[in-house]
């Protein structure tokens, strides 16, 4: 009963609807990778309103601003190279800021977000987990990954960071693993960065 209301308390982080939350990261140290090309501001080419801001956090990390609609969040994003695929993994940073109320932050558990990564330049590509693609797999393989079915049917990922890395390494291929990809341009110079570190 208290893991499934722990697990239920994860959605009410996320601000994403129809992705796939893990309460495990998708990264181990060795796995880190720094790419300076991803540093900059970035819009989503049909609407140039709304950005993402990265810039360099530590020497294998990054923070996120997302301003939507005038809101602004703030994320720590890893990139993580597993075999030649290269992934973004998303932890809301601030997701307990603006909660005044002890008791109720006391429910609230942020989670992972994994995307695939398939541009890194002038153009910012990736692709997040494909919720209905997953729902498919675990209705036919239950045993697929570990997993709680919750509330609205939606799933979240229980797996430690080994699972998760060998199964979206074995489905990083699969071209209806991730949906369809989100497309940002750059809207700001890059700023100086030091060279990748890997």
């Amino acid at each position: 009963m208290k893991r499934n209301l722990l697990i239920m308390s994860v959605l009410t982080t996320l601000a994403l609807s129809g992705c796939v939350p893990s309460l495990n990261p998708l990264y181990t140290e060795k796995d880190l990778v720094f790419d300076p090309a991803l540093i900059g501001t970035w819009a989503e080419e049909n609407n140039s309103s709304d950005t993402w801001a990265f810039e360099k956090d530590t020497d294998k990390s990054y923070k996120l601003v997302v301003t939507e609609k005038g809101d602004a969040r703030e994320y720590k994003i890893h990139l993580v190279k597993l075999g030649s695929s290269l992934f973004l993994d998303f932890y809301p940073e601030d997701s307990l800021r603006e909660v005044k109320q002890d008791f109720y932050k006391a429910h609230l558990v942020p989670a992972h977000l994994f995307a695939k990564v398939s541009q890194i330049g002038d153009t910012l590509r990736f692709a997040l987990m494909n919720p209905d693609w997953l729902d498919k797999l675990l209705k036919q393989h239950p045993d697929a990954i570990s997993h709680e079915t919750i509330e609205n049917a939606r799933v979240v990922l229980t797996a430690s960071t080994k699972a998760l890395q060998e199964f979206v390494s074995k489905y990083a291929g699969n071209a209806e693993a991730f949906g369809d990809p989100v497309t940002f341009k750059r809207k700001a110079a890059t700023p100086r960065a030091e060279p990748a570190k890997k």
